[in-house]
């Protein structure tokens, strides 16, 4: 797992060559876009609607489910994403675009999915196989902003996921396996072992703070939950007592409105005695500083299975409930 978050910055020029071999038509899709999928092929939806926030020019929705929305018709787009070709929920999605009358693109390794999409015609975006399908994070997401982009749901940003790959390089030098114990990554799975923290997003962070807590939940086998400013303040802010700790995960280009209220709950948690971490997006471009919290967030999480002496690759309890749905 550590070699496969590490290949990160190295996975985007491939990502995109593999985007550009499907040759997704370019059809505006008044409807917008959705990406259908689960687990860690999901998530790359999410990070490219938070790359693209105030730039989308139509919706950017997730359908994390076997049924679709009963809008969706011909004028939408819905992206099929299953790392292994046969997640159920993703193959049902599959076939309720297809009645739907959608435009439908597959991004898959392989399996059912990708049987189905050739057969009927639907374009395949392939995916490299070996990986945890959580491990696939950079080609799920570039696959999103790419069928955003063909489909008039959001602007090309290629010169922005390209030109991240050397920054992005650097960080994980900088807090690679051969850092010093007080880099950034290895401090933060020290701070958070034997705490339950809850990932704070704000804005364009949201996305990566589900990340920071499905990663830690996979990785690390243990509990971590993901909330959002401003709503948190208006809830969970007052439910707070050990062992949880708070991370906060900001950017620079956050609304001043939400970076005044980072600073108040910050404040109000820690003089309540909540241990609070404070993690700043690095990156000169939405896409980078995007994609530089997803990375310290992978490390954090391997680092943290590693302090718990876990393998942080194989998902026990994932595989058992497959495997009994059959």
């Amino acid at each position: 797992m550590l070699g496969d978050v590490l290949a990160q910055p190295a996975q985007l020029a491939d990502a995109v060559w593999r985007a550009d071999s499907a040759a997704i038509p370019r059809q505006e899709a008044e409807g917008g876009l959705v990406v259908a999928g689960m687990g860690g092929s999901a998530i790359g939806g999410d990070l490219a609607a938070a790359a693209l926030s105030g730039r989308a020019k139509r919706p950017i929705s997730m359908a994390r489910g076997y049924e679709l929305d009963p809008w969706i018709g011909p004028d939408t787009l819905v992206v099929c994403a299953s790392y292994s070709g046969d997640t159920e929920e993703t193959l049902a999605s599959f076939e309720a675009a297809g009645a739907a009358g959608a435009r439908r693109v597959a991004v898959t390794t392989g399996g059912g999915l990708a049987r189905r999409a050739r057969a009927e015609g639907v374009p395949v975006i392939g995916v490299p196989a070996g990986f945890q399908p959580r491990a696939a994070v950079v080609y799920m997401t570039v696959a999103a902003l790419e069928c955003a982009a063909a489909s008039g749901a959001g602007p090309p940003i290629r010169e922005e996921i390209e030109a991240a790959a050397g920054p992005l390089g650097a960080l994980a030098e900088e807090w690679g396996p051969d850092s010093p114990g007080d880099s950034k990554a290895k401090r933060l799975a020290s701070a958070l072992s034997e705490t339950v923290p809850v990932l704070h997003g704000a804005g364009s962070t949201v996305a990566a703070a589900r990340r920071w807590k499905c990663q830690i939940n996979e990785n690390a086998e243990a509990p971590a939950f993901a909330t959002e400013l401003p709503e948190a303040d208006h809830n969970e802010v007052c439910g707070y007592a050990s062992p949880l700790a708070a991370v906060f995960l900001e950017d620079s280009e956050l609304d001043a409105r939400l970076r005044n209220r980072i600073e108040l709950t910050v404040d109000l948690l820690r003089d309540g005695g909540t241990p609070v971490e404070r993690v700043q997006a690095r990156g000169e471009s939405p896409f980078a500083r995007l994609m530089s919290l997803v990375l310290l967030g992978d490390l954090v999480s391997v680092y943290m299975a590693v302090l718990a002496g876990r393998d942080p690759t194989p998902v026990p309890a994932i595989d058992r409930l497959k495997a009994g749905l059959g």
